[in-house]
């Protein structure tokens, strides 16, 4: 009884603690995070992944080696294992038609991995799960007729007239879009809560090493697989615990870059190619991206310039990082949470973003009244398309 009067106490004591959401506004309520069962450890990615695909290609190895140093990625998880190859032995032979073979693989764990992230989330959320009006399924990693989202509907028990809504193939950036059309429904449907998934793997993309395209390497050892799920809702109420306000947010496409980063479905999957110049043409135009961003808090937020601010940026991969850095003169600690989430999980693709901000939370409650009140969450894909978000910590 005396522990349960003490949890009340400090529950109490959080909330007193927390600055007011802003009536109308769309608050993020709940999170949570969802990963396959297998386990890679950067560190015998390279002897293990070339025995199952069975390559003795020492240029290759050595590439390969080189690669999953700079990535700084030390774990990920992923769909595809050993045993997956086993069952499917023609996804690693070059030329192979099998696009039907990674659907299957791929339709299925991506909506098993967005039900297990919406579970927690529900969970975190502690409201039942009737309460849910709206569902946002975002991935790039499935395809069929009808999608995920009535598969996903179906598993957690929504209302059959919860409204859905499905984003495909937006890549990286697909988190923030998800992000900013749920904060469109929460504040135009009062009393609506939005459940947000996102669920991503590799499946599609996996293909042996060719030497004629060195990015899948890259793929390799950068990329990994799992989902994200968010309950967003405007006027919390008193069970609800809002951590994350969402001001406002920006997309924006970079004219005559449709090229920089260009996938192609086909009978072999997906095969990617991005351009060296990626990293620069973000860096090129981040600044004035985030300028707009910072000016819609309006001049009473107190903002002086961007090292006043939290940051949640999507690692596309290190070099990306570092360039954003670099042009808009953060300090080091700023794009901690992207450079630990990048090493934790690799690029989780829509995902990784609210990997991120799960990380920012955990600083900023540390922080406590000292933490930042402001920050910028950003992300980058095929277009090149930017897409950012002004959040306010709560």
């Amino acid at each position: 009884m005396l522990a349960s009067v003490r949890l009340e106490k400090r529950m109490e004591i959080g909330k007193s603690t927390r600055r007011a959401a802003t009536q109308g506004k769309a608050t993020v309520l709940a999170l949570g995070k969802a990963f396959p069962s297998n386990v890679v450890s950067q560190e015998n990615l390279v002897e293990e992944y070339l025995r199952e695909i069975k390559c003795d290609d020492l240029s290759i190895k050595d590439k390969l080696q080189h690669l999953c140093k700079t990535t700084t990625v030390k774990t990920r998880y992923t769909v595809m294992s050993r045993e997956t190859l086993h069952k499917y032995p023609e996804l690693a032979t070059e030329g192979s038609p099998t696009i039907n073979q990674r659907l299957e693989i791929a339709n299925e764990a991506v909506v098993q991995m967005a039900y297990e992230a919406s579970l927690v989330c529900i969970k975190d959320w502690g409201r039942a799960v009737e309460d849910i009006t709206h569902l946002l399924y975002v991935s790039s990693s499935e395809f069929r007729l009808p999608g995920g989202d009535l598969y996903l509907s179906a598993q957690l028990g929504l209302s059959n007239e919860v409204q859905r809504v499905m984003l495909y193939f937006l890549g990286c950036y697909g988190g923030l879009s998800g992000l900013r059309v749920a904060k469109d429904i929460a504040e135009n449907n009062p009393g609506s809560r939005v459940l947000l998934t996102t669920s991503e793997t590799t499946v599609l993309g996996f293909r042996p090493p060719n030497k004629a395209r060195p990015y899948d390497l890259v793929g390799a050892a950068l990329f990994g697989d799992g989902a994200a799920a968010l309950i967003i809702g405007a006027d919390p109420t008193e069970s609800e615990s809002p951590f994350m306000e969402l001001h406002c947010a920006l997309q924006q496409f970079l004219p005559g870059t449709q090229g920089v980063i260009d996938g192609r479905l086909s009978e072999e999957g997906i095969s990617f190619k991005l351009g060296r110049d990626l990293p620069q043409k973000i860096e090129d135009n981040v600044e004035e991206f985030c300028k707009k961003l910072v000016a819609k808090a309006g001049s009473g937020s107190g903002l002086l310039d961007f090292n006043d601010l939290f940051w949640a940026v999507h690692p596309g991969g290190p070099a990306i990082l570092s360039g954003i850095e670099t042009k808009l003169k953060l300090k080091p600690e700023k794009l901690e949470c992207s450079r630990r989430a990048l090493m934790d999980y690799g690029n989780v693709s829509s995902n990784t973003i609210f990997y991120i901000m799960e990380k920012v939370k955990e600083e900023l409650e540390k922080k406590g009244t000292e933490g930042e009140e402001w920050g910028l969450g950003l992300a980058f894909g095929p277009g090149i398309t930017f897409e950012g978000f002004l959040m306010r910590s709560l």
